[in-house]
């Protein structure tokens, strides 16, 4: 039986008409190499009901591995994201005009959660494949973090084996079309760089011990 990869993006949110974690993890629906098959899932941008479908996705289908991926519009790279943590507080409102403010996303759960991904080894990979791409030391406050944190929250609740993290990715040309100065990427390598992210969790059960911190 093949192991299952879970791969989530979002609706578009915040008045985009495109959200380019949705085309690119579409994109990757039912992709299947070696002893893997891919199963693409989108997420409404909306606090809870993003989680709850999440929920029933893991429930679903019992990955071995799950990446969620969210829009970083202003981000230049690929950010493999290193914690989730335990705040909403949202700097604009979500798609249903919920703009929740300074509220646990688990009440009395952990300040954070790790990912179980190898962050450090994708982020290499994705540069020797030549895609820019950088450990990110926060997933923000927004429906992105809330699924991290939420997804994290149900692996640990569960004890289960399955690896999960999140995966930030920038705007698509159209999209910094209309942010002028703002950083963009192909779809296609938005894509590839996930096909490096999968194939890279396989292969690394221990994560590469290189630099990844800031200064700041």
């Amino acid at each position: 039986m093949k192991k299952i990869i879970l791969l989530t993006g979002f609706e578009p949110f915040n008045q985009e008409t495109i959200n380019p974690s949705w085309e690119a993890v579409r994109s990757l629906q039912g992709w299947h190499e070696g002893d893997f098959v891919v199963h693409a899932r989108q997420l409404p941008c909306v606090f809870g009901h993003a989680n709850k479908v999440m929920h029933r996705a893991v429930e679903e289908l019992q990955p071995s591995i799950v990446i969620a991926v969210g829009q970083a519009g202003g981000r230049p790279d690929l950010s493999i994201e290193r914690i989730a943590i335990n705040i909403d507080d949202a700097p604009i409102a979500d798609n249903q005009m919920r703009q929740i403010v300074d509220q646990p996303i688990v009440n009395s759960g952990p300040a954070a959660y790790f990912s179980t991904l190898p962050i450090k080894a994708i982020v290499h990979a994705l540069r020797e494949a030549g895609l820019p791409a950088s450990v990110s030391q926060s997933a923000g406050t927004f429906v992105c973090n809330h699924v991290f944190y939420g997804l994290m929250h149900q692996a640990h609740e569960w004890g289960t084996t399955m690896r999960a993290g999140f995966i930030h990715i920038p705007y698509l040309p159209q999209q910094a079309a209309a942010h002028p100065g703002f950083a963009s990427m192909k779809l296609e390598d938005m894509v590839e760089g996930l096909r490096i992210a999968i194939r890279t969790t396989l292969a690394h059960t221990v994560d590469l011990r290189e630099a990844g911190g800031l200064t700041h």
